[in-house]
């Protein structure tokens, strides 16, 4: 049984025949009768024909082959042959009908325009089989070529588009880096090796070659006045100012040169480099100067440039020290110089190590060849400061006290050396040294001594206070090391100076009684120097003992314990002071203790001694002292109680008295001071109705004249304001009249403005009319007779007429009013 199938137009189907296996065509439209031994592949429903849109391309798989005919070709069975495995791309310019696929033809994904390439971009086009391109050359597998817009890219089957490029934009002052893939000719027809790079320097879109690789977009380098730019060549190379550079060479790019420069890819940017600016008053020493005649650095040489200059470093080239300004000296200021090498200065030939000094004023700047060692000024001392100054070529040392000192050239500072005990000992005195270099001085105290000892002359010296102590370079302080606390210990007290006293000492001391009492006694010793002020050597006489504190507490100790070791406890407690001041001071001659005790060895003078207190050292022994004390104490406060207690019952007694006494007094005064205050009341009742009786009269007095008064008052106001008003009346008079007489005087005004202007129209009028006339015509006027004269004033439209001259004159000012007049009440009528 057959099928019907009906094709509408631009559809088509596919039929096999199982008979033949061949599968043909059919196209629309069409009702197709198929038989049973035909077969539908194409799908259920017929399907529509391709149409290609303008500027749009298909590729189809497997095209039919045609004949040169342009027919298809089939084969012996009927069967349409096809290129297996190739592809076909079909156009619109070709295809504009629509059209169906042949058996065994398919269609490659759907329809696709054209693709467009701009003006700023490009295809990259590799070949994908053996063929001649669009422009007529031969291409081979692998080939890569650019299709450059603007345009159209029209596919083809033999060419693959692997990528769109677009153009690199080159600003102003940039450069593209390239390199190449392989070796090849580049735009500007320069033969370039694989690997080599090199830069597009200009301005605008730059397409790089298929072979060409961008490595980067390099931006130029601005030079200014004061900016350059430092480079190094990484080979050897003609750069863009056509000047041959070595490998490793370095040089500056200014802006004599370029404004700008874009860096080679044979340069390598090292740094920038700042214009080095000197003033006036500046200098610089160039480590290695640029020699322009080698050209190169003149490595180890050193070059002085001065102000005003300014300029740039070139490679290789360093500032020693940097920037310097120089030298500008006062009176006061000098420089210290040494030479480095010789060389001549004004004539004077210096070697190496020569030291000399400039002073000032003046400005000073030093050559390559000279070393700035210090800037000296002189060095103000008061009469009490000094410095010490060494000679560095002989080592000796002096000090320069209370005048101004410059040094010289081959003379130095020297730091005075003090132990570090001294150093503490000034600076517990509040005199601490800052500058080492300065003269040791020591403030030493009233009524003291100071002992400083010459290493060089092998002796010593004594100042008394107060004094100001100033060592020389070889002295030194004599540091005396005391013995102190209590009980004294040695080395506790370390001191520059020894006090000639009176001073005191306080020390204890454990002594033992003949009974075997151990005690302990705190003594104060009141001690001075007995010395001569005026004499040198009683002073050193005070230091002939070190620790004269220690001396003088061990020895009266030894004296106290051998007198006290021969005396019972009891008798020690009961004359325990003058035990001690004999142990102490001993007996003269008459068996009297001395006031007195020397040391003669240095003048050491024990005036007085202190007891302070006594205790017993032993528990047993102090508490039976302790007891007796306390019996002692009861026995005086009892004593003291009982004449207390008399004392103030006599005294309760005398107060009782005394204030019994003073209230009896108290009493009698009250009374009188009450009769006083009766006699007061009495006179103040009196006072008091005479006041009320004044006060009384004098109001009704002071009422009286008020009024009366006021009378006379009302009766003034009554008679100024009458005379007021008889004034303002008069002033209204008299301003009404002026005011009258203006308006009259300015109405009169008026009216002889007006009749002068009248007069003066009339008059203008006249001599016009009579100009009008003219000179003939007033003598015709006269000569002819009344008649002819009646007509022509009735002609000129006058009633009459005046004739005058100047021996005959007429007022004519009523005549005008007068006949302006006449011709009113004519023209009335």
């Amino acid at each position: 049984m057959a099928d019907i199938i009906r094709i509408p137009p631009l559809q088509y189907i596919h039929i096999l025949d199982t008979n033949t296996n061949v599968t043909k065509l059919v196209t629309g439209p069409k009702i197709f009768m198929k038989q049973d031994h035909e077969k539908l592949i194409s799908g259920k429903d017929p399907k529509p024909m391709i149409s290609i849109p303008p500027r749009c391309y298909v590729v189809i798989a497997n095209p039919v082959i045609r004949n040169k005919d342009g027919s298809i070709s089939e084969d012996e069975h009927g069967q349409v042959n096809v290129r297996h495995g190739d592809l076909e791309i079909r156009l619109n310019d070709e295809y504009q009908d629509p059209f169906p696929l042949y058996p065994r033809e398919e269609l490659q994904g759907d329809v696709q325009k054209l693709r467009v390439v701009s003006a700023d971009s490009a295809l990259l086009i590799q070949a994908e089989r053996e063929h001649t391109d669009q422009t007529g050359e031969k291409r081979v597998p692998g080939d890569l070529w650019y299709f450059r817009g603007p345009g159209t890219y029209t596919p083809r089957v033999d060419q693959t588009v692997a990528k769109e490029v677009p153009f690199r934009k080159i600003k102003i002052n940039q450069a593209l880096r390239l390199r190449a893939q392989r070796e090849l000719v580049d735009a500007n027809k320069i033969t370039r090796k694989a690997g080599e790079e090199w830069l597009i320097r200009t301005p605008g879109a730059y397409l790089p070659g298929v072979y060409e690789t961008v490595v980067e977009v390099v931006n130029a380098k601005i030079i200014t006045d004061y900016l350059a730019i430092h480079l190094r060549a990484a080979r050897a190379f003609t750069d863009v100012y056509d000047i041959k550079r070595n490998a490793g060479e370095e040089w500056l790019i200014n802006s004599e040169q370029s404004s700008v420069h874009i860096i080679d890819v044979y340069e390598e940017f090292v740094q920038d480099v700042k214009i080095t600016v000197l003033a006036k008053n500046q200098y610089c020493i160039v480590l290695d100067p640029w020699d322009e005649k080698l050209p190169g650095n003149r490595y180890g040489y050193k070059q002085l440039r001065t102000g005003e200059n300014r300029f740039f470093l070139m490679p290789g080239e360093s500032l020693e020290g940097g920037i310097k300004n120089t030298y500008v000296l006062s009176d006061d200021e000098a420089l210290l110089l040494k030479a480095k090498e010789a060389f001549d200065i004004d004539g004077d030939n210096k070697k190496p190590g020569d030291r000399w000094m400039i002073n000032g004023p003046c400005s000073y700047i030093p050559p390559v060849q000279v070393e700035v060692l210090a800037v000296r000024k002189a060095i103000p001392l008061h009469v009490n400061e000094g410095i010490y100054v060494r000679d560095i070529r002989t080592g000796t040392v002096r000090s320069e006290i209370g005048h101004s000192y410059m040094l010289k050239a081959h003379e130095e500072l020297w730091e005075m050396p003090l132990s570090d005990v001294v150093e503490k000992l000034l600076e517990e005195a509040g005199q601490k040294r800052v500058d080492k270099t300065r003269v040791v001085t020591y403030k030493c105290p009233a009524n003291c001594v100071v002992q400083i000892y010459d290493y060089s002359k092998k002796q010593s010296r004594c100042v008394c206070g107060p004094d100001l102590v100033m060592l020389k370079p070889d002295e030194q302080f004599t540091v005396n090391v005391l013995s102190g606390g209590k009980p004294k210990r040695v080395g506790v007290v370390k001191t520059l100076h020894l006090q000639l006293g009176p001073d005191f000492s306080t020390d204890v001391i454990e002594v033992d009684t003949s009974d075997h009492a151990r005690l302990r006694l705190q003594l104060s010793y009141n001690w001075k120097f007995n010395v001569d002020k005026d004499k040198e050597e009683s002073f050193k006489k005070v230091f002939q003992v070190r620790d004269f504190i220690g001396n003088i507490c061990n020895y009266m100790a030894s004296r106290v314990r051998g007198v006290v070791a021969s005396c019972s406890f009891d008798h020690f407690h009961r004359e325990s002071a003058k035990i001690i001041r004999k142990s102490i001071f001993g007996f003269d001659d008459a068996g009297k203790i001395n006031d007195k005790f020397d040391f003669p060895e240095n003048g050491l003078i024990i005036t007085n001694v202190d007891i302070q207190s006594i205790e017993p050292v032993e528990k047993q022994t102090k508490e039976r002292l302790q007891e007796s004390v306390t019996l002692a104490i009861e026995i005086t406060t009892q004593n003291e109680e009982a004449k207390a207690r008399h004392a103030s019952e006599r005294q309760a007694q005398e107060a009782l008295g005394q204030l019994e006494k003073l209230r009896i007094e108290n009493q009698a005064k009250v009374e009188e001071e009450n009769n006083k205050l009766y006699q007061l009341r009495s006179d103040t009742e009196i006072v008091q109705i005479e006041g009320e009786a004044l006060a009384r009269a004098k109001a009704e007095a002071e009422k009286s004249k008020i009024k009366a008064q006021s009378v006379v008052d009302a009766a003034e106001l009554r008679s100024k304001a009458e005379k007021l008003s008889k004034e303002n009346e008069i002033i209204a008079i008299k301003s009404k009249q002026q005011i009258e007489v203006e308006f009259q005087k300015k109405k009169d005004e008026l009216e002889i403005n007006k009749a002068k202007q009248l007069a003066e129209i009339e008059s203008n009028k006249f001599k016009e009319t009579i100009g009008s006339i003219g000179p003939e015509t007033l003598v015709a006027l006269s000569e002819a007779g009344p008649k002819l004269q009646a007509e022509l004033l009735q002609g000129l439209g006058l009633t009459g007429y005046l004739m005058m001259d100047s021996d005959n004159p007429i007022n004519l000012f009523n005549t005008a009013q007068g006949l302006l007049g006449m011709g009113g009440n004519e023209s009335t009528e």
